[in-house]
């Protein structure tokens, strides 16, 4: 099983060979480089996948006071493996993995958006932003050290602790605003910011449209909207779904509901209702033979946008 996983890794990475930023285009196939034609036997049925409803997208969105967007069953998930953030070989692996090239995406548009030199040890000095969802801190860090002023919110209080603790190790994270709350109680605060960045964030919520409503709210008039999810396309529940949660162990059981995923075209309309207009998409796609993550055209899977908030 496992040479055979092994070689059909190495064919289809020799297949991928472009790898390039998606620029305001949603129309890409196909992403993150493996599938594997054995299922193991206690994986979650899917008996028609093409035909599960998508997410509502509604056509309006009611405005509430609540924090309507959190999904109970989620956080309990993510609150029960809070202590591990920090550990790179942990539950939290793939994000430690993965985090070099989102931050390399972030860099470079919120650069070209905001007019800085990315080459710059702090581009992002004088900058506000909001890390939705910031877990224990490991893109709110990297943040802070480019200089940006960040506030991380997470609804999970142990998450929350976790990052505190670890931002104090360092003085130039021990900055950081954390907060136990959410964008919708942020939104009730009439708190604003320059960038509202929410990544892996979007699938766990209970309502993607009031949720993309809040960050739109958030964002200052020209400012920016950073989100990155899962395409729920027949790939991504082969390789994000089985492969990573039940063949290979990346995560624990259970971490994603495939029919909570977005399209890109979807996620393109719930933030063009919200006031938000995609400029640019990427995907991630991963290398089984360096074990590295990089940029690409292929949002089949894991994709990366970046949007402005209208005028």
């Amino acid at each position: 099983m496992a040479s055979k996983l092994t070689n059909r890794l190495r064919a289809l990475y020799t297949a991928t060979n472009q790898h390039r930023i998606l620029s305001s285009h949603t129309g890409a196939q196909t992403a993150f480089l493996f599938s594997s034609s054995r299922l193991a036997s206690d994986v979650p049925s899917l008996s028609n996948p093409s035909s599960a409803p998508p997410p509502q997208i509604p056509q309006s969105v009611k405005t509430s006071s609540a924090p309507s967007s959190l999904n109970q069953n989620e956080l309990a998930k993510f609150a029960a493996i809070a202590e591990t953030w920090w550990n790179s070989e942990g539950p939290f692996k793939p994000l430690h993995a993965i985090n070099p090239t989102r931050l390399a995406f972030i860099r470079s548009t919120l650069c070209r958006h905001f007019g800085r030199d990315q080459y710059s040890p702090k581009p992002f000095e004088g900058l506000k932003f909001v890390d939705v969802g910031c877990g224990g801190g490991i893109l709110s860090e990297p943040l802070a050290r480019m200089g940006a002023t960040v506030t991380g919110v997470d609804a999970v209080e142990k998450n929350i602790n976790i990052a505190r603790l670890h931002a104090d190790l360092d003085p130039s994270t021990s900055t950081i605003e954390y907060c136990c709350t959410t964008a919708e109680k942020l939104v009730e605060e009439q708190r604003t910011f320059d960038a509202v960045i929410a990544l892996e964030v979007i699938e766990h919520v209970a309502n993607p449209a009031e949720f993309c409503k809040s960050l739109a709210t958030l964002t200052v008039s020209n400012g920016a909207t950073v989100i990155s999810t899962i395409n729920r396309s027949m790939r991504a529940y082969a390789t994000a779904i089985i492969a990573a949660e039940y063949l290979l162990h990346w995560l624990p059981k259970g971490t994603h509901q495939w029919s909570s995923f977005l399209t890109p075209e979807e996620l393109v309309l719930i933030l063009q209702r919200a006031s938000v207009s995609v400029k640019e998409m990427a995907g991630f796609v991963f290398n089984p033979l360096t074990g590295r993550w990089s940029l690409s055209d292929d949002i089949g899977v894991n994709f990366i946008a970046f949007g402005t908030k209208n005028s």
